[in-house]
């Protein structure tokens, strides 16, 4: 792991990215503040954690805690709440198809984890670990899962290290890797994953931020090429057939999120399971996944999403 990320800690301990040339910058588990070393320079661990302050400060609102109020969730502030608001005044809907998504996941990790036995998950780009997440649902059928998340936002990093370490979470790791860097996922997910057995690699509602010239398709291949046989992809994409457009998809604009977004059709969106089983009922409408209730399926949703086993 580089100098500039958070080192495994015991529970309560303080986690700290090792800063150049001093006392290093830490993050207190309760609160998920960062600290900066005074007098940091610019650009170093130190002064990039102290300016990641102003951004998992209570009084700036975060995309991640944003999903977390939309989700239930409990890890989020007043700034959070009012964009969140706001967010889904500009787009009636979108809260119920956050909801929706993450009642796909649920759905699809229970499934894999009570009647596929997989219990090894990673869960790239998962945002914070709260309110329904992957650990929730695989643990909850398989208390002996091991859950694996990767983010490459340092916010989300900081913030999700610090809930899992003040909170029981099982066989639950967080580390820090970006998709478009699939060597480190592989690298880093190999630390607590054992890669000779069945992995579920879990893609909600990220791949969106891939634009095609960084060649998407590839970069999942080219992790799930590392997975033994019995894997499984997890997936959910905004559906330009579905009425999905990049403003929807930003999720209430730029002051949720300021990465461009792709949406793509059935038939593009499919392509990321090539050389997979798409597992029953295929590739379809979020809600319509093995719903729970004739209502869930009915469930406002403008995303795909399917399973597939490799």
């Amino acid at each position: 792991m580089t100098s500039s990320m958070v080192r495994d800690e015991a529970p309560g301990q303080q986690m700290t990215p090792g800063g150049p040339g001093g006392a290093p910058a830490g993050i207190d588990p309760p609160s998920g503040h960062v600290r900066a070393r005074a007098g940091a320079p610019p650009g170093s661990a130190s002064a990039r954690a102290g300016a990641a302050h102003a951004t998992i400060g209570p009084g700036v609102a975060h995309r991640a805690r944003v999903y977390d109020y939309w989700l239930g969730g409990r890890d989020n502030f007043a700034a959070d709440r009012l964009a969140g608001d706001q967010a889904a005044a500009a787009f009636p809907g979108l809260v119920e198809s956050v909801q929706s998504t993450r009642a796909f996941l649920s759905r699809a990790v229970r499934f894999l984890a009570a009647e596929a036995g997989v219990t090894q998950f990673l869960d790239v780009g998962a945002g914070l670990p709260t309110a329904g997440s992957t650990h929730e649902a695989a643990q909850s059928v398989a208390p002996e899962a091991m859950v694996v998340y990767l983010d490459s936002d340092p916010v989300v990093f900081a913030h999700g290290r610090a809930l899992l370490a003040s909170r029981p979470h099982g066989n639950t790791s967080y580390l820090r890797a970006d998709l478009r860097d699939p060597g480190t996922i592989v690298t880093e997910a190999a630390r607590m994953l054992d890669l000779t057995q069945p992995v579920a690699m879990v893609l909600m509602s990220v791949l969106q931020f891939i634009p095609d010239t960084a060649n998407p398709y590839q970069l999942v291949d080219t992790i799930m090429d590392t997975m033994p046989p019995g894997s499984y992809l997890v997936a959910s994409h905004p559906g330009s057939d579905l009425g999905a457009t990049p403003e929807s998809s930003l999720a209430g604009g730029h002051t949720l999120v300021d990465t461009a977004v792709t949406v793509r059709s059935h038939a593009e969106v499919s392509r990321f399971f090539t050389g997979l089983r798409l597992l029953p009922p295929g590739l379809v409408r979020l809600p319509a996944w093995r719903p729970t209730s004739p209502a869930t399926a009915e469930t406002p949703s403008a995303l795909w999403g399917g399973v597939g086993a490799k």
